[in-house]
């Protein structure tokens, strides 16, 4: 049976977690802000430079009750909640985001955009994938459109993005970590040449926390 599965799930009163951890928010909009991370395990998209393929396989993270998440959540300081993966949107997030709105906890969402939108966000990072687009709900639900760059045809990519998103989503370039020392040049010329872009960094590599 799939992991993905409401029954072995409990209707997402149970998910499958990789880690929690509480940090600092290292790239896009939040950069820099104090954040308790969320990690789900399995992902559909298969990135090949990802940096969280151990989060791939969902079969190796078995289901944990959310309400020991939370209570992990809600024992440090943290004021803001990034729920990741993997693809969370695997999963039905509706019982998770409810019970860390009753804490007063703000919820952020990072996502390829694959999959139906399931639970209540302050925040949404649509990452969107080439080879497995978003669907169309994705980028209306999107405040932040990060788009990785490894190549300069990803320009084209993002562009087309940015297209579909709403007027006030904002628009930010990431450089693919192995080719950053190459492709940095690049993004931030694009940047100056079309300016409703900005530029996002790994900033936590830098400052080597999770």
């Amino acid at each position: 049976m799939s992991l993905t599965n409401n029954d072995m799930l409990d209707g997402g009163r149970q998910l499958p977690l990789v880690e929690d951890f509480y940090t600092i928010q290292g790239e896009g909009y939040h950069t820099g802000k104090p954040a308790y991370f969320i990690r789900l395990g399995g992902c559909d998209v298969g990135c090949r430079w990802c940096d969280a393929k151990y989060t791939w396989n969902p079969k190796i993270f078995p289901p944990v009750d959310v309400d020991t998440v939370v209570a992990r959540a809600k024992a440090c300081a943290a004021q803001a909640i990034v729920i990741t993966g993997g693809e969370p949107l695997l999963y039905p997030l509706g019982i998770l985001t409810q019970r860390l709105r009753d804490e007063g906890l703000e919820i952020f969402l990072e996502t390829s955009g694959t999959h139906p939108f399931s639970g209540d966000f302050d925040w949404v990072c649509l990452s969107p994938k080439r080879q497995l687009p978003p669907l169309d709900e994705a980028f209306g639900r999107a405040h932040e459109l990060k788009v990785i760059i490894q190549s300069e045809e990803d320009f084209a990519w993002a562009e087309e993005n940015a297209r579909r998103v709403g007027r006030y989503c904002r628009l930010y370039l990431q450089p693919e970590w192995s080719v950053y020392e190459d492709i940095m040049p690049k993004i931030v010329e694009y940047a100056k040449a079309h300016p409703k872009w900005s530029i996002s960094i790994q900033t936590h590599k830098y400052m080597h926390i999770p």
